[in-house]
């Protein structure tokens, strides 16, 4: 089947984009959604079978080129990424999204600019604002749908950010628990990590922030 999002999708082929994913934390399962009105193409990957009694252990991951590829530590993507993929191993079970909203969904040239005026001492937030962008421009509609395409009912999020589990239960999904993702913290992400809990509303113990 093909996987669709807004109502729309690209009929490339008759060929699915679906087929097994082994890495290095097992046998997982990549399927494609084409998003038409944007373009992008998103990513869920499961490992087991998603249609159990149990929640099903979640993580919706937006993309960083910077962390995910390069390894940057300004940032607590890369590890928080490598992280959830090994803990749904550990699970047994689990999905990992991974959605096309770099930068917080502001894009990878706007990321970057707010890198700069990082670099002249605003934070993040800062940054963002100063450009005359959001904060945070990410929405969680399509990732609401795109746990519905793969038989996900209840959920066991995988995050620090609470408006992702609001976002998820407004587009009517059952986040039944939340389980925190504290990764890869040092001293070039941790100023950018207390901003996410002083102005953001993340829920980060101050402790974990001192290792």
């Amino acid at each position: 089947m093909n996987y669709k999002l807004d109502g729309k999708i690209s009929e490339k082929s008759e060929i699915p984009a679906d087929a097994k994913l082994p890495l290095k934390d097992g046998e997982f399962r990549i399927r494609v959604f084409h998003e038409e009105n944007t373009g992008f193409d998103h990513v869920a990957l499961t490992l087991g079978d998603m249609g159990g009694p149990d929640p099903t252990l979640v993580r919706i991951h937006s993309e960083c080129l910077t962390g995910d590829a390069f390894g940057s530590l300004r940032c607590d993507c890369g590890p928080q990424l490598e992280s959830a993929l090994s803990t749904i191993k550990s699970n047994g079970w689990g999905c990992l999204l991974y959605l096309r909203q770099e930068g917080r969904g502001i894009g990878l040239h706007s990321k970057i600019q707010a890198y700069n005026l990082q670099d002249k001492g605003l934070d993040t937030l800062e940054a963002n604002l100063k450009l005359g962008l959001p904060g945070d421009a990410r929405d969680y509609e399509l990732a609401a749908k795109m746990l519905i395409a793969i038989g996900v009912e209840k959920v066991c999020l995988l995050t620090n950010n609470p408006e992702k589990v609001k976002q998820l239960k407004k587009y009517n999904i059952d986040v039944v628990e939340r389980m925190p993702l504290v990764v890869g913290v040092g001293k070039h992400n941790r100023k950018y990590l207390e901003t996410k809990v002083e102005k953001m509303g993340h829920e980060i113990d101050k402790d974990d922030l001192n290792e």
